[in-house]
């Protein structure tokens, strides 16, 4: 398994680690994790069920036992159960379900097996919060993507709008920065860059810039792209 190259690419909410990670899977024909994807369908998936996040077993099953699929349009295309979550799943409901049933062991680790079974040939891009440190130590690219947390709300905004999700912009700078509190102080795997990956601040570069500096990465490291 171990032969299986994977590119890890970490990075705190909107520092545009998914659009990063999807192009570069792309020009490697590499498949893709998303794994926050994992995260927030768990976390709607406990708001659906009532599920309380002190019941541990509870919470457990239901990592092990909810049926996902994703659609033939990737990602942004997402069933749980048979139904479509792809719009709840971006909410800042979704966000901060994400962040609340990421900081339970249990619930990381019911996940854990779901992330490595993504780990296929030819390669694997996987984003998150520790791909690099935690669940691919042995990545053969490991990025850490930063950005102010204006500029990443400014990111969410656009893309809430985008989608036709209501948002604010006051509100989403303000619960940014709770989830990056809440996600680097919590006890299992906080949010912080493996000790070996390479740092990028994306806040005054554009998707291009800095897809071309992790493909001249993969290139320095595997001879890749």
């Amino acid at each position: 398994m171990n032969k299986i190259p994977v590119i890890a690419i970490d990075g705190p909410s909107g520092s545009g680690k998914g659009t990063i990670a999807a192009k570069v899977a792309e020009k490697l024909g590499f498949l893709l994790l998303d794994s926050g994807v994992l995260y927030r369908i768990l976390g709607i998936a406990v708001l659906k069920g009532g599920v309380h996040l002190e019941d541990i077993d509870r919470l457990t099953a239901l990592a092990l036992q909810m049926d996902i699929e994703f659609g033939p349009s990737g990602l942004d295309s997402v069933t749980l159960d048979g139904e479509d979550v792809s719009l709840e799943i971006r909410t800042d409901i979704g966000s901060q379900m994400a962040s609340k049933v990421g900081a339970i062991p249990a619930a990381r680790n019911a996940l854990f097996k779901r992330q490595l079974a993504f780990r296929k040939p030819p390669g694997l891009v996987a984003d998150g919060r520790d791909m690099g440190a935690v669940v691919f130590p042995d990545a053969a690219v490991k990025i850490f993507l930063t950005a102010s947390a204006e500029e990443r709300a400014q990111r969410r905004y656009k893309q809430l709008i985008g989608k036709g999700i209501d948002a604010t912009l006051p509100d989403l700078l303000q619960e940014l920065r709770e989830r990056d509190k809440r996600d680097s102080q919590r006890e299992i795997s906080p949010l912080k860059p493996a000790e070996d990956a390479t740092i990028l601040d994306t806040t005054h570069q554009s998707i291009d810039e800095v897809v071309n500096q992790v493909m001249a990465q993969c290139n320095n490291e595997l001879g890749m792209a």
